[in-house]
């Protein structure tokens, strides 16, 4: 019998697990509810709340599906669904599914099969080293959380400075990603600036949405930067590879 990353059995078992989270989710919101009418909230406005809030979900919802339609080409749709449902991110599954995929001689973007050997691999790289995240939370989350409160209550600025520089300290790991290929360019191969280009263009585009919110105060922008930033950063990696191939 041929492994299919597609198989209908995939789709049942992402399903189940899905449908589990969403059944949490009902079941905190309706007791949510209920806790508001208990201590008298507005209830008018409470519903104006949520309606609010489940319209402007719908713009990072297209991020996922584009993630989803990222990862699909090598992975199926099941893994990716689940994956992106649950927990995880665009930038991290990519990478551990690469990472994974090429300590195995494949290509990532150029798998035309998996055998089910290669899919559980990969399923447990993507999944096992996330969870990392998840088990060091309750263990260090609340020493860590009570460090930074010490600090930003001795130095307001230092702590913000302490902030920013975990933040971009994250945001240099995918960095690094990026320019990795970089170096092909000292021989002869520019293909190693598609990836920089296409994140230049989405750096401009998340800056221009900036602007925008600043000049105009449309607040809403701000749901909908990372969804134009990816669909148009990825549209604009199909004229930057026929440009530097």
């Amino acid at each position: 019998m041929n492994f299919s990353v597609n198989s209908p059995i995939l789709f049942v078992l992402a399903g189940v697990i899905i449908l589990a989270v969403l059944a949490q989710s009902v079941f905190f919101l309706v007791r949510a509810v209920r806790r508001s009418k208990e201590i008298g909230m507005d209830q008018q406005k409470l519903r104006k709340t949520m309606v609010t809030a489940g319209v402007f979900t719908i713009a990072p919802a297209v991020a996922i599906v584009i993630s989803v339609i990222t990862l699909s080409k090598d992975l199926g749709l099941p893994l990716p669904w689940l994956r992106l449902s649950v927990v995880g991110s665009l930038s991290y599954e990519t990478i551990a599914a690469t990472n994974a995929e090429s300590a195995m001689g494949l290509t990532f973007g150029q798998v035309s099969s998996l055998t089910a050997s290669q899919y559980v691999t990969i399923a447990w790289v993507m999944t096992i080293s996330i969870m990392l995240g998840i088990w060091l939370v309750p263990l260090i989350g609340k020493k860590l959380q009570g460090g930074m409160t010490k600090i930003e209550n001795r130095d307001k600025r230092w702590g913000d400075i302490l902030s920013s520089a975990l933040f971009i300290g994250m945001i240099a790991a995918f960095l690094g990603y990026v320019f990795c290929d970089f170096g092909t360019i000292f021989h002869g191969d520019p293909s190693g600036l598609i990836p920089v280009c296409v994140m230049v263009v989405s750096a401009v585009i998340m800056a221009l949405c900036g602007l925008i919110m600043k000049k105009t105060g449309w607040r809403w922008v701000g749901d909908y930067a990372l969804p134009m930033s990816l669909i148009l950063g990825m549209a604009s990696a199909i004229p930057i590879t026929g440009w530097l191939s």
